[in-house]
């Protein structure tokens, strides 16, 4: 029996909202998505873990069109982020982001550079 070599053909990359977090956490992109029946913008500061489902911290950046009133690392769960996709707008981190939280640090995946 002969083992097949993964070629570019049959290889593919992974798809579904984790790939999409993680890719807008890398290069400090914000998603768009639907949160509790209302249309958020967010950039997304780290991915991690907890009892074994993915999370996001994520600052708001509008909810339904308007600002948030006060700026804040909120916690998304990421089944509850429907039809998640990048979004051309770039955010730098931000100084409430603390890579150390006890919320995430022992779990983190991914977490935006400085």
């Amino acid at each position: 029996m002969y083992r097949s070599d993964p070629t570019t053909e049959t290889m593919t990359a992974p798809t579904g909202p984790a790939p999409l977090l993680f890719e807008a956490i890398a290069t400090k992109r914000c998603v768009e998505a639907t949160y509790n029946g209302g249309h958020v913008v967010l950039a997304p500061h780290v991915a991690f873990v907890r009892h074994g489902d993915l999370f996001a911290g994520a600052i708001t950046i509008e909810r339904d069109g308007n600002p948030p009133r006060e700026e804040k690392i909120g916690i998304f769960k990421l089944d509850g982020l429907v039809d998640l996709k990048i979004s051309e707008r770039i955010f730098g981190r931000s100084p409430l982001f603390d890579p150390r939280d006890p919320r995430f640090a022992d779990s983190t995946l991914i977490a935006a550079e400085a």
